[in-house]
């Protein structure tokens, strides 16, 4: 039987071409009024995950 792919975690997260995994940052949803234009800015970048996770979820998402 084929193994399904974990839909709430394709959802989250997304291959680069180069086959790396990446994620959206934390701590932009709300409260950002206060923080300052550098710290606003940093929070819009794509981040990466540590070597271990990122094969643990690869395997996750088996047909992505």
């Amino acid at each position: 039987m084929k193994q399904k792919t974990k839909k709430s975690l394709s959802k989250k997260v997304k291959v680069t071409g180069s086959g790396k995994i990446t994620r959206r940052s934390t701590k932009q949803n709300h409260y950002n009024s206060r923080a300052t234009g550098n710290a606003n800015r940093g929070k819009k970048r794509d981040r990466g995950f540590f070597k271990a996770d990122e094969a643990n979820i690869a395997k996750a998402l088996t047909n992505a």
